[in-house]
């Protein structure tokens, strides 16, 4: 049991937290301040119940760490020009399916999925839960060797040859400068899953916007954009990941998608 005494100091540290956050937006100049207060309130993503999830096949497990990065994918399915409700809950149930039955995971592989008409929606269970604290995160499934220290976010479409459209790589820009707000990440610490397994995902044309991504990102922090500190083993581990084939495939049978509309 929680004494009085333990809640009126808990209540004078969160109150001045809140403090010295709001000083410190005051200190910005306003069109910073403003972005900077748009990125902590983040895009509106609709909980694993909104779309219909079904229970993961045993306890997800919930990390004591905060992820050190964000690391961008495609689900390289069709470029749909369905941009509804329907379409993106309906893909949120596909790749679940996929991944728990035909994968064998416990639940879906990414932490988070946009779809084509800019709907964001939450991945593996749990994750939203520990995206609003900002203190733990969920291990993950989506990229070998980073699914306890990363976030992953799953784009749909296939983006070899086109561009995403500019409402979901826009949707996209929301939802991880939240995440960097949440786990004071810098905006440099966003990545392609080809970055660390060998694999054509987030396909040639997102993967080539990820500068613009970070840009974007770093605006809507209200920070400037740094460069990544170099870590020489780090690197070497990941260079040898980046050479071993990925066994987590983006793809999802559009047949199954097909049968999640209802």
């Amino acid at each position: 049991m929680t004494s009085p005494a333990q809640h009126t100091r808990r209540a004078v540290v969160t109150g001045a937290f809140a403090l010295a956050a709001g000083s410190a937006l005051s200190l910005l100049p306003a069109g910073r301040a403003h972005a900077a207060a748009a990125a902590a309130a983040g895009p509106e993503i609709v909980s694993c119940a909104g779309w219909g999830a079904r229970a993961a096949s045993e306890d997800v497990v919930v990390l004591a760490n905060r992820p050190e990065r964000i690391i961008v994918h495609h689900t390289a399915t069709l470029n749909v020009t369905d941009y509804s409700q329907q379409r993106a809950y309906a893909l949120a149930r596909a790749i679940q399916t996929y991944h728990m039955d035909a994968q064998g995971w416990i639940d879906t592989g990414q932490h988070f999925t946009v779809s084509r008409g800019a709907f964001v929606m939450e991945g593996r269970h749990n994750s939203l839960a520990e995206l609003r604290t900002g203190k733990r995160q969920v291990r993950a499934a989506h990229c070998v060797g980073q699914n306890t220290v990363s976030i992953g976010i799953e784009n749909e479409g296939t983006y070899m040859t086109e561009d995403p459209p500019a409402a979901q790589f826009s949707k996209l820009a929301d939802l991880c400068a939240h995440i960097c707000t949440q786990y004071g990440l810098p905006a440099s610490e966003i990545y392609g899953h080809r970055d660390f397994n060998s694999t054509s995902c987030p396909g040639d044309r997102l993967y080539a916007l990820l500068p613009t991504l970070r840009r974007q990102v770093a605006t809507r922090l209200g920070t400037p954009l740094t460069d990544p500190e170099s870590d020489p083993i780090r690197d070497l581990i990941d260079d040898a990941a980046a050479h071993a084939l990925s066994p987590f495939p983006e793809y999802v049978p559009e047949r199954l998608l097909r049968r999640q509309f209802r």
